[in-house]
């Protein structure tokens, strides 16, 4: 028989909001479980753009996506959390009251928890690159096709194409522009989604003669033993041309999928969670959703709501693992106790 582990709250989802949701539990004497279906912390963050510089992180000028993720590991290294990498939630029974919730949860690892409370914090649930509709595409995948840039060094001294007209194609023309041999950068037309300095930037250097910029579409790849020579690409006038390159990086964006979390019986808005914004639960009692996966009015996905909305959740989980304690706030510049579970007094 499967050893039950029991546990105050558990979180689906190791991104940089979930693990800042450990550091706000552990403030209040809350241990927490993360599940993550990546084999490592950092969601997205990790996994997609590890190399990118983040701007808008309070305190730091500019920090790259595994750069927060690193220290947000470090942050909550007093807390001694349990990951579970791997493994993704595949049932959920509510086994308690809405007075007083109990879980009983089971990932397909086999590894089965009961606890008080839920933290979602999956991001946009299980995610995966949407694909240019290209034949043979998948004989050059991560080889030199890539959908995410996880060292930068692999593009040194590259002819580069990035495909696409958001925020993602527009930040990684200009990160790599000064390490690649080439630049191009493709879109199916003369306007951008993404932010407009990044789009001047990208002007400037098309004006400079520094990259080029093509309006057309990718229609097949040439090249042996997954190793690109050339994309054939047909341009806006109808002219069809190879344009040599050694990688290719399509942003098409992502695929969302919630996956079971779709079936736990929560409300349900265009595949995310409506929350409340007093405490971020969701229509079930003891089950909570934080980032980017959740929706209510004025909501932004960006990193540092998430982290506001994790520190208001801590405290309506901290109401349900001790209902008969009184929550008094307390800072942690002013607090002993708290600095004494920081390791800092």
């Amino acid at each position: 028989m499967t050893d039950i582990i029991k546990t105050d709250a558990v979180i689906v989802g190791a991104g940089p909001v979930g693990l800042f949701a450990v550091f706000e539990l552990g403030l209040l004497d809350i241990k927490a479980h993360l599940i993550d279906i990546l084999p490592k912390a950092g969601g997205q963050c990790a996994e997609l753009y590890p190399e990118k510089p983040i701007y808008d992180i309070p305190g730091f000028p500019m920090v790259t996506g595994q750069g927060l993720v690193d220290n947000l590991m470090k942050q909550i290294e007093p807390f001694s959390p349990t990951f579970h990498y791997g493994e993704m939630v595949e049932a959920l029974e509510s086994i308690g009251s809405s007075e007083a919730p109990m879980f009983r949860v089971r990932t397909d690892a086999g590894t089965v928890f009961e606890t008080k409370t839920i933290i979602i914090a999956a991001g946009g649930g299980s995610f995966q690159p949407k694909k240019p509709p290209v034949p043979g595409i998948e004989a050059f995948e991560n080889k030199s096709v890539f959908y995410a840039v996880r060292k930068m060094e692999s593009f040194r001294g590259k002819r580069v194409l990035i495909v696409g007209g958001g925020d993602s194609a527009l930040d990684w023309t200009l990160n790599l522009h000064p390490i690649a041999e080439r630049i191009t950068l493709m879109h199916r037309r003369d306007d951008f989604r993404a932010a407009p300095h990044s789009v001047n930037a990208m002007r400037e250097l098309v004006a400079a003669g520094k990259m080029d910029l093509l309006l057309g579409q990718m229609t097949g790849l040439k090249g042996d033993d997954g190793e690109l020579s050339a994309v054939t690409v047909k341009g806006n006038d109808g002219g069809v041309f190879d344009l040599a390159c050694d990688r290719v990086m399509p942003f098409f964006g992502l695929t969302m999928k919630l996956g079971p979390i779709a079936e736990w019986g929560l409300n349900l808005n265009e595949n995310l969670v409506p929350v409340d914004t007093e405490k971020f639960e969701t229509n079930v009692p003891g089950i909570f959703a934080i980032g980017d996966i959740n929706t209510y009015p004025g909501k932004l996905k960006l990193i540092l709501s998430g982290f506001h909305e994790a520190a208001l959740a801590a405290q309506k989980v901290n109401r349900y693992v001790y209902p008969d304690k009184k929550v008094v706030f307390q800072y942690t510049t002013s607090s002993t106790s708290l600095q004494k579970k920081l390791g800092v007094a």
